[in-house]
């Protein structure tokens, strides 16, 4: 044997187990082409030749025996495939995500000596063995681990292996482990995200010098965010997108309305009204946003932008106005998204195109995993009636929930962990790295438009100040805020990454700096000083004082008729519950002479003539398609095949969308969706109906914070419809009242309207003036309480003249009274059940009540003061006015209408209450007992003999 063959065959002698096989592998590629291996392993094929087990048997399992595979071979294989698996599933426990605030971040998960690895044992592994797609340059498995380990455990990391749908997973996976989530930008392109971190740094720092001491909440420590919204609008107006709905709290929105929404320095500056120099006056030609009449904070208001791309299509940019309730706008935005991307246009229901609007939700860290309305909002987005096609989460992390640790506000390890439960893909990454953080934008943004699923960024800095800049985070965090104050700026950071790799010289980041702090001082010396002593008093629009009399809301009966036997028609072959079909098919006469329409035949009538003048209606709720209480039963089901059908989706005469869902059991989460809906979609008619009116309260801070007030405070218009069973029936306290003092209680500057109605008549006429009210200045919410046992009792059934003349009216005349106003000395006033409960008692007594006068309070906000006035004046010889109800004395309508009562008292006459005593509960949870009050209150109301106060 020749003395080179010899050396060869002992060179290749050094080879066994995992390593033959990788040799092998490369000698197969060497052959092929010498190039398509490694310059050294070329010159070990050409030296060496083939390796010696090839040139004795051609295949490696007829190797020599001393290289057979031994089991510690397959063990360290083994071995190293479960370390590649952790790095992918816990590489986030050691990534470099904390500016400040976590030194030590290493754990024995991904390191190779917890799996009994060393680097030789790693080194003698193939890269291919381990990671079938791993680049040319990742030769073995250390080069694997560390290949894995940057994209893993950098600034950046990314947690999905709680997405259980394997085509997203293996998406992820190969986006992030081919690099190419990672943006590659030119050093252009870099300095000019330096000059982006360098207004939004310089933005802040100037209204942290010009008004010392005024709240702010800034976005210091989190400056990427801004640059990250703007990658996403420039994807959205790439691809033509018409909306990116926004929604956010307080934590950088002054920076966001500033460089993302454009709202003018100017006017940001006028809004710091406690400037010790001078009051501010945006200058002449600013922009501004247009407030409601009490206004609000500068923080809270929210602000749209037009973005035009090259072909001038428009992007539409709406950042919602947001209240201290930090997280309630998540519901409103998504709201605002779904009505932007449906359309309603055609009958049946409406056709989705997600493509037409992007939500973008901006969350805390504290209140996104502390704040139950989020888990509420995650699971809306992929039911079918509320999905958006994904939202773009970013969770502002600033480590802190207001002077609350992390240990105390949470039981997770991080804030974005709720998230996992609805398989929603996270990344973690630093917000001191902005390339890292515009590549998540990258990849969520992609991932959103593929899969149409939402997408959560955590988006981790820290905060410079304190909450909002007034109050001393050293007192609570002394140690936390010592590592923040020795911490250099995201955009120092930036600039001397910058400046080590030569983009950037010393001089040139100070000059941007130099140039921001010179431009925001040319528009702060620019502005007018205000030279009104007093500042301007606005007051609510004219049109909300006006009466609502102009609607006209009749239907002429040919037309009720036509729609009627439209709602009886089956598509063919449809079979649906006989027991059902029966008791529907009576609906099909109640229009005919002596017949009379119940509560659920009138609200189909409603509806159906709406749909006939073209406006859409949306009406969701936990129940609604059948209705709680199984009167409307506007979705039918197939006995045989399971399949729905609609009767409103297949009327003629429809000319829009009816778009009824049963919603999931929320009530802050989906009214708030609904009230975002009807404010996007203003010429929409939505209604949402609570399973029973007292579960409202659950979404009370929608009530309080949006739909009550948000005309005054922001100018944001609402004509959603709140339907609330309300009504006592002995079903104990949970099951009796809808809180009507509540709504009450809010009511004010016409902000809403509050009704009790007590005929189906009274409901489609109410009904059809909310549609008729739609998009003009007069819209405004209506608050109903609507009924449980009265929807099937004929005292509430109208006949076909009720609705074919007529409109609504507020003060209604107690049915089946006979008036003697001459003789009355008792006018009896009150609303909702208890007046038909008082109706039944008179038809079964055999006295005369020519002394009794009764109405119906239909319509309680606005109170029908004139309406009243007018009754009084035709009873001469009133003695009292007594007000009855069913509810405690301090819940229902009595303290809201006692003034006005009071004011139209003539002397001599006195007032009363009649109803049940004050009490903390609603109602009483026996139902025995509650038949004897009620029958206590209605023998007072209707006894001659005034008796004492029946509270007492």
């Amino acid at each position: 044997m020749a003395q080179n063959e010899e050396s060869s065959l002992g060179f290749w002698e050094q080879f066994y187990g995992p390593n033959m096989g990788y040799i092998e592998e490369q000698y197969e590629l060497f052959k092929q082409d010498p190039a398509n291996v490694d310059p050294s392993m070329k010159e070990l094929f050409d030296q060496h030749g083939a390796p010696e087990w090839i040139q004795h048997t051609g295949n490696t399992t007829q190797a020599v025996s001393k290289s057979e595979t031994s089991i510690d071979d397959v063990k360290k294989l083994t071995s190293a495939m479960k370390l590649v698996e952790a790095i992918r599933r816990f590489g986030h426990l050691e990534a470099d995500i904390y500016p400040v605030g976590h030194e030590n971040r290493q754990t024995e998960l991904v390191q190779p000596e917890t799996y009994g690895l060393s680097v030789e044992d790693l080194r003698s592994i193939p890269a291919s063995w381990l990671w079938e797609q791993s680049p040319d340059d990742v030769r073995d498995g250390y080069d694997v681990f560390q290949r894995l380990k940057k994209y893993y455990a950098g600034t950046i990391t990314f947690e999905y292996d709680h997405v259980n749908h394997e085509d997203e997973r293996q998406w992820l996976l190969e986006r992030i482990e081919s690099g190419e989530f990672h943006l590659k930008l030119s050093d252009k392109e870099k300095k000019q995200l330096l000059e982006r971190m360098a207004h939004v740094e310089g933005f802040e720092g100037f209204l942290q010098k010009t008004f010392v001491g005024q709240k702010r909440f800034s976005i210091e420590g989190l400056e990427s965010m801004v640059p990250m919204l703007d990658r996403i609008v420039k994807y959205a107006t790439e691809e033509k997108i018409e909306h990116i709905m926004m929604g956010m709290a307080h934590r950088g929105r002054l920076s966001v309305l500033a460089h993302v929404l454009g709202k003018p320095c100017d006017k940001i500056f006028s809004e710091f009204q406690h400037s010790p120099d001078k009051e501010l006056m945006p200058s002449e030609g600013s922009s501004g946003v247009t407030y409601g009449w009490t206004g609000d904070v500068k923080y809270h208001f929210g602000a749209t932008k037009e973005v035009r791309d090259e072909e001038q299509a428009n992007t539409r940019i709406t950042l919602a106005h947001n209240p201290s309730h930090l997280e309630f706008v998540n519901p409103v935005v998504e709201g605002f998204a779904r009505a932007a991307q449906d359309e309603r246009s055609k009958k049946g229901y409406p056709q989705l195109d997600i493509s037409k609007a992007v939500p973008v939700l901006i969350h805390g860290d504290a209140a996104f995993i502390g704040e139950g309305v989020v888990a509420e909002t995650l699971n809306l987005s992929g039911l079918p009636g509320y999905k958006t096609g994904g939202t773009l989460h970013i969770i502002a992390n600033n480590l802190l929930g207001y002077t609350t640790n992390r240990g105390d506000g949470r039981s997770t390890r991080y804030a974005s962990d709720l998230a996992k439960g609805f398989e929603i893909p996270i990344i973690h990454v630093n917000a001191d790295d902005p390339i890292a953080c515009v590549s998540a934008i990258k990849i969520a943004y992609e991932y959103r438009q593929k899969f149409h699923k939402d997408f959560l960024i955590d988006l981790v800095g820290y905060r410079r100040y304190g909450h909002n800049e007034m109050d001393e985070p050293r007192a609570t965090q002394p140690y936390l805020y010592k590592s923040i104050d020795e911490h250099p700026t995201a955009a120092n950071v930036f600039a001397a990454r910058l400046k080590d790799k030569g983009i950037i010289d010393d001089d040139d980041f100070q000059q941007i700096k130099e140039q921001v702090q010179s431009g925001l001082r040319d528009v702060y010396e620019g502005m007018s000083e205000n030279t009104t002593t007093e500042p301007e008093i606005k007051s609510m629009p004219e049109a909300l004082t006006n009466g609502l009399d102009r609607f006209e809301t009749a239907v002429p009966l040919d037309d009720l008729k036509t729609l009627n036997e439209g709602l009886l028609k089956r598509p063919e072959g449809f079979t649906g519950l006989k027991k059902l079909e029966k008791i529907l098919k009576r609906r099909k006469d109640v229009l005919e002479e002596g017949k009379k329409a119940d509560w659920g035949a009138g609200e189909a009538l409603a509806y159906a003539s709406i749909l006939k003048d073209g406006i859409p209606i949306r009406i969701t709720g936990q129940d609604t398609e059948r209705g709680t209480f199984a009167h409307r039963h506007m979705v039918l089901h197939d006995v045989n095949t399971g399949e729905s059908y609609c009767p409103l989706h297949g009327l003629d005469e429809a000319k829009a969308s009816f778009d009824i869902r049963n919603s999931p059991l929320s009530e802050a989460g989906v009214l708030g969706f609904e009230y975002g809906y009807s404010v996007e979609s203003p010429n929409t008619l939505v209604i949402w109906e609570a399973q029973f009116g007292d579960f409202a309260n659950a979404g009370q801070v929608i009530f309080d914070q949006f739909i009550s007030a948000s005309r005054a405070k922001w100018g944001e218009k609402s004509n959603m419809v709140m339907l609330l069973p309300h009504g006592y029936e002995g079903q104990g306290p949970e099951h009796s009242s809808a809180r009507l003092e509540r709504f009450l209680q809010l009511a004010a500057e016409n902000n809403w309207m509050v009704a009790n109605v007590t005929s189906s008549a009274q409901f489609f006429h109410l009904i059809r003036r909310q549609a008729a009210m739609r998009g003009k200045e007069e819209a405004r919410p209506l608050i109903l309480m609507t009924p449980k046992s009265l929807l099937r009792n004929q005292r509430v059934a109208s006949a076909a003249k009720e609705f074919t003349d007529g409109k609504f009216t507020p003060l209604r005349q107690q049915p089946n009274l006979k008036v003697s106003k001459k003789n009355a000395k008792r006018l009896m006033i009150g609303s909702g059940k208890v007046m038909v409960d008082i109706e039944e008692a008179i038809d079964e007594s055999e006295e005369n009540f020519d002394w009794l006068r009764a109405l119906r309070l239909e319509q309680i906000y606005p109170f029908p003061k004139k309406q009243l006035e007018k009754e009084l004046k035709e009873l001469p010889n009133l003695e009292e006015i007594v007000w009855v109800q069913e509810e405690p004395k301090n819940m229902g309508s009595w303290d809201f209408v006692d003034d006005y009562l009071r004011e139209l008292l003539q002397e001599g006459q006195s007032l009363r209450y009649i109803g049940r005593p004050e009490r903390s509960a609603p109602a009483v949870g026996e139902p025995n007992v509650h038949k004897a009050e009620q029958g206590q209150i209605i023998k007072e109301a209707i006894s001659e003999s005034k008796g004492g106060d029946s509270s007492e």
